[in-house]
């Protein structure tokens, strides 16, 4: 570890940790003024939720008290990336805080539109890297394929905001869009592992899903089907009897849901990673670190914690992104290698993912974290382990 990472970590360590609200139980929709007369029938039809969305000021300030700040990103975010928050993350808002750790992450507010340094439209070189429309192959085994460019919400971190929001659909037919695609997978023997992203693929209907679902594994060399969503923590009411016996259908398929927060894990989420779960479905989490939404220590630990009891295994923390309008999010990389110091050896071993940096350019994950080898030579390691003490390893 250098001087300079070790006085970092030394700070950050010695910083005061303010208590955080994750009080989890959401507001009753039937105690808010505008959603009084919901039919909790409708209220639990994920339909519904889409086409209810929140998407302006005027609706959002009838369930919590916006700040100045909130006002003027909210009237700047237009087009792709606007804001849209589903009713039911709507009431795990805390109504008075600004500062509440899911506000942030669903509400634009002013400082997303000021540009730093070395901040990137496409930070992932993803663009470069597609061979075929709607894909990226970055690595040798395995492809990202773009199943959508909407989700149930649009959170202000996405690294996709280029492509990812809202907007006038100009795509070929939703039959044969993505063919390219497949003859492309198809024709490379090399590739094992697909991962449908976007976007998110739980948006699709069902059926547009299993046709996608059923193109990728009905080619031989594919022994790994993968699909990254977010939807279990903003749309619950997505994961539905229908679909999970649907992805039975296809087993194996692992997920990994984007977790960022414990405040997330409600009881109605839980229900969703139960269905997946008890379908046969692995699940696994990917956070990105965040700035005063999950970067103490103590957070990051409730997080993982309570990602195990719903049975979803820690796997990824990402550094956020240098996308652009990004930067009031991203922490120094000394505030992850921080965490990863006071998860290792403190923790199971199951609640311990891993740190990466996403190099930018299209470098690809690279592992971060403490260093624990201290010196080596010859068949000789000189190491320390989680309270500080020296171990030598002869080989």
């Amino acid at each position: 570890m250098s001087n300079l990472q070790a006085a970092e970590n030394q700070k950050l360590q010695q910083e005061v940790v303010l208590p955080q609200r994750t009080t989890r139980k959401p507001r009753d929709y039937q105690q808010v003024s505008i959603y009084k007369d919901v039919n909790p029938l409708d209220w639990e039809d994920w339909h519904w939720q889409i086409k209810n969305r929140i998407c302006t000021k005027d609706v959002l300030s009838q369930i919590i008290k916006l700040s100045p700040e909130e006002e003027k990103g909210i009237d700047k975010a237009k087009g792709r990336l606007s804001m849209a928050i589903t009713p039911y993350w709507g009431m795990l808002l805390d109504p008075e805080d600004p500062t509440c750790p899911l506000r942030r992450q669903a509400i634009p507010v002013a400082e997303e539109f000021i540009v730093s340094p070395h901040e990137m439209t496409d930070p992932c070189a993803e663009d470069r890297d597609s061979p075929a429309p709607h894909l990226v192959h970055r690595y040798p085994d395995r492809v990202l394929l773009l199943s959508t460019d909407h989700c149930a919400m649009y959170c202000r971190h996405c690294t996709r905001r280029r492509l990812v929001g809202d907007h006038e659909e100009k795509e070929e037919n939703a039959q044969n869009r993505f063919d390219a695609a497949i003859e492309y997978i198809k024709s490379n023997r090399k590739i094992r592992d697909v991962l449908i992203s976007g976007g998110d693929p739980l948006i699709l209907e069902d059926d547009a899903l299993e046709d996608l679902i059923q193109k990728v594994r009905s080619i031989s060399h594919v022994e790994l089907l993968r699909l990254g969503t977010r939807v279990p923590v903003t749309l619950p009411q997505r994961v539905t009897e229908k679909l999970v016996n649907m992805f039975k259908k296809y087993s194996p398929i692992w997920i990994s849901i984007h977790f960022n927060h414990p405040k997330e894990i409600t009881k109605r989420c839980k229900i969703a990673c139960d269905m997946l779960s008890e379908a046969g479905l692995p699940l696994g989490s990917q956070t990105v670190l965040l700035k005063g939404i999950n970067d103490r220590p103590y957070i990051m630990k409730k997080l993982v914690h309570e990602l195990l009891q719903i049975r979803v295994r820690p796997y990824y923390i990402y550094q956020c992104d240098p996308v652009r309008g990004t930067q009031h999010f991203r922490t120094p990389v000394a505030a992850g290698i921080n965490i990863m110091e006071k998860l290792r050896g403190h923790t199971s071993g199951y609640a311990v993912p891993t740190y990466v940096i996403d190099g930018p350019g299209g470098g690809g994950k690279i592992p971060v974290g403490p260093n624990y080898i201290l010196s080596q030579a010859k068949g000789k390691y000189v190491l320390r382990n989680y309270k500080g003490k020296i171990y030598t390893y002869l080989e």
